[in-house]
């Protein structure tokens, strides 16, 4: 197994949910130094707060969603990303994958290549076949 090369770090990129979700467990140095969010980032955290199971567990999602609204000025789905993201779709479908099941994926991804930014991700391979249209970095 081979360790990331750290020596390098992206000036910008834009962070997937799930990174966003794992943030804190993350090394400083495999992220970009300025992160960025989308705001489909904060309609899926939004969503994992109201299906909180528990009060507890609402109250810490609830508590993290505002954290990354008032940290984060959110990069919208714009009119250009949604383009992109047909395009993204285009690919998918011709991978013969459905891009159903993958729409928050794709979304996302669409604004980082919308906005000429690198996705982290922690799930590099969901974004196969994007080489095109998208910088995917794995952390």
């Amino acid at each position: 197994m081979t360790e990331p090369d750290n020596s390098f770090r992206h000036q910008a990129g834009l962070l997937d949910t799930c990174v966003c979700i794992d943030l804190p467990l993350i090394e400083e140095a495999a992220l970009p130094i300025e992160l960025r969010i989308s705001t489909v980032t904060l309609a899926e955290l939004g969503l994992g707060t109201a299906m909180a199971a528990t009060a507890e567990e609402l109250a810490i999602r609830t508590e993290r969603l505002l954290e990354f609204e008032h940290a984060f000025d959110a990069l919208p789905f714009s009119s250009t990303a949604a383009r992109r993201f047909t395009s993204m779709s285009k690919l998918v479908v011709a991978a013969k994958r459905n891009p159903k099941p993958r729409r928050m994926d794709l979304m996302i991804a669409a604004i980082a290549s919308a906005n000429d930014l690198p996705l982290f991700t922690r799930n590099p391979d969901d974004f196969k076949g994007l080489e095109a249209l998208l910088t995917v970095v794995a952390v």
